[in-house]
Parts: structure tokens; sequence; C-alpha cells
């Protein structure tokens, strides 16, 4: 078997097999995933409708990429539940439990993690257990084994399991963080059953292709000798700038130093990190009417200092844009939601991340050098549940 023409034993051998093969089975991970979801649907729907009928506010939480989840699914549990829904990290919720939790409102808690190990998983929730009076957990998770998913709460919590190909081995969190993110995404759409179907399914074939196809041009790009990286995104796809950027940073090892914004924000001073060393990747939405705010954004962009390559990523070719470089998920107007775009869109991050970490000569399945990260986060005390007297 070859990934991104590249022998098994190749791959192996760079300590580069588990990264290459997990970003390439995507697609096939996509359509496990969502089989899955279908055959737990009615089980699935029963608790959705149970917990949904009483809360007031849905939070959404995980600590690093799983965190980024949820600002990619804010706007979309917004408009199909009707409920106040925020993201916020795990590691916000330990340390300041009680800025972002009201013990008497009634809130559904989603927690997506790759193991659920990670020292913050169980203990945010530990927490809200104990502050909120009336609080449901759903779980999202790669492992039926994890701590988070083996937790037992006093309060209803329902686990929903991805396929066990979705619990990356590598560093870097990949196909698990499109499979919780697809997820999350049925699990708020959940009526829409046709129309579901057929936007996994465009999903599938946008990937396959982005992957197939798109790949070698960004083996190319690579190759450039940047050393900072630009990610945009506005939407759910503000939360895929953001996994973008951490992943090529961490496959790279800090060599490659990431940022990243909305296309409105940007302007108010980040855009300052532009230099002849910078790339910038813009994440178009599908909606012409956000278009217009980045495609101004992209003629700003030739005032002041010029980066070294401006690369647009896109559903489809969009007209009247100045870029050295643009990367389609397909050749027509096959429409596909803005949300599920966000998936897909999170693709070239990836496969960039990939190969420029080969190019400087790192392990793409293990690439920090220093062990200074892991796969799952350690070394984090968790302290004593009882408050500390201020002052």
């Amino acid at each position: 078997m070859k990934y991104f023409n590249t022998d098994e034993a190749d791959l192996s051998r760079l300590g580069a097999i588990y990264t290459a093969s997990e970003i390439w089975n995507q697609p096939k991970v996509w359509a496990n995933t969502y089989q899955k979801f279908v055959r737990e649907k009615d089980e699935i729907k029963r608790f959705r409708n149970e917990v949904l009928k009483d809360a007031r506010k849905i939070i959404l939480t995980g600590a690093g990429t799983s965190a980024y989840i949820g600002y990619s699914l804010e706007g979309t549990f917004q408009r199909f539940t009707g409920i106040t829904t925020v993201s916020i990290p795990t590691t916000h919720l330990v340390t300041h439990p009680k800025d972002y939790l009201d013990e008497n409102m009634p809130t559904l808690v989603i927690s997506f993690a790759r193991s659920g190990n990670s020292p913050e998983s169980v203990a945010a929730v530990k927490i809200i257990d104990r502050i909120c009076k009336a609080v449901s957990h759903l779980v999202i998770t790669c492992d039926e084994e994890g701590q988070l998913a083996q937790y037992q709460s006093a309060n209803p919590k329902f686990n929903f399991v991805l396929p066990p190909e979705s619990n990356d081995k590598s560093l870097a969190m990949t196909s698990s963080y499109t499979s919780m993110l697809l997820t999350g995404l049925l699990f708020a759409r959940i009526e829409q059953n046709g129309e579901l179907e057929k936007q996994v399914n465009r999903l599938v074939e946008f990937g396959n292709r982005m992957i197939q196809k798109k790949s070698e041009l960004l083996r190319e790009i690579s190759t450039l000798d940047f050393n900072r990286a630009v990610f945009l995104g506005s939407g759910p796809l503000f939360g895929t700038s953001t996994e973008s950027s951490l992943k090529l940073q961490e496959l790279t090892d800090g060599a490659i130093i990431c940022k990243n914004d909305s296309y409105l924000g940007f302007r108010h001073g980040p855009k300052a990190v532009i230099d002849e060393g910078t790339i910038v990747v813009f994440l178009f939405s599908g909606k012409e009417s956000v278009q217009r705010y980045e495609k101004d954004l992209v003629k700003d962009m030739q005032r002041g200092k010029k980066a070294m390559r401006l690369i647009g990523v896109s559903e489809a070719p969009i007209t009247g844009l100045d870029l050295e470089t643009t990367i389609c998920c397909c050749d027509s107007s096959a429409a596909i939601d803005e949300d599920f775009l966000s998936i897909c869109a999170v693709l070239p991050a990836q496969m960039l991340g990939f190969f420029k970490s080969m190019e400087l000569g790192l392990k793409p399945d293990n690439p920090s050098v220093s062990g200074a990260i892991s796969r799952v986060v350690e070394g984090v005390i968790i302290y004593d549940e009882e408050p500390i007297k201020e002052g």
C-alpha cells in the first residue's frame, strides 16, 4: 500500500506511517462514522430529545484540538437547536469554572476527546457535576476505554464512541478531529435525515479529491523556505483556521510559527506578522455574503509588507481573486454546507504539516524532538476541589 506516493515500508522507516495513513484514510473514516451514527440514531435521538427539552445552554468543550471542534460547531448548534451555545475549553473550565457555569441553568455539556485521558477531561466534568444542579453530558470520543468514556456521572450521560480507526496513533490529531467534528454536526442536525446523507456523501467525495488530487501541490508548497504561516477563516471556518494553525506548528515542532484569525479580525493589528517569510492561507466561505469581506482582505494584502505566498482554499473556484495558489474541493458549484466545508478545509493544513515535517527531517508520527508535547498531555496536576480562600 502507498500513501502520498510513498511505500508503507519507507514511511515506517521515516516515522511517518501513522500520520500518512490517518490523513489519507479520513474520507473512509467519515463514511464509517456516519454509518455508526445511523445505526445508533434512535438511541441518540431519545437522549437528545430528553435533554434538550429543558436545556437552556449548551457548552462545547475539549482541550487543544478537541476544543477547536466547538469553534466550528457553535453556530450550527445555535441555529438547529435554538439554544444558546458556547465553546469553552476544559482548560478554562478547570481553572475558572464559576466564570462559565451557572448552577441553576439547565445545561447540556458536550465533551470531545480523542482518548479522554487528558487530565483536564475528567476533571472538567467532575467540576461541572459538582457545581451545576441540572446538567447532562454527551461524550464524543474515539476511545471507549478512556477515562472520560468510563466516568460515571450521577447526571444523564451518553457516550458516542467513534469507529476504532478514528483513534489516531500519531501525536497529531487528524482523523480523530475531523470525525468528531462530523459527529457533532450529525448530532446538531439529526432531524434532517436525507439532507445529512447528501452532505456526508459530498464531504467524502470532496475529501478524496483533496487528498488524492491536491497532495502533490501541497508537497511542492512545503519545499518553500517559509518560517511563518497564517490561516484565516470566519464562522465555522474560524475553528478550521485555529486547528490548521496548530497542525502545521506541532508537526514542524515549532519550526514554523503559526497564527490564525478571522478575516475582519486580522486587520486589527495581527496583520503586522506578515513578512517575506510568511505564507497566508485563506479558508474561503461558500457564502457570497461572507466572501465579500474575504475578497476585500485579499485585495488589502497588496498593501504593506508582502507575504511569500497567498494560498486560497475553497469549495469551488472563486472569481476576482489575485492568488498565486488555489486549492478547490471541486471544479463545479456542487454545494456543501459551510459547516461541512469546515471539515474538508482542514485537509490542506494536515498535508502541508506532514510534508513540511519530513522536509525538516522530523518524524511526523512523533515530531517533538525534545518531548515537549506528547500524544496525551502529561504533567498537569489537578488540585484539590475545595475552594481556596482569596485575599
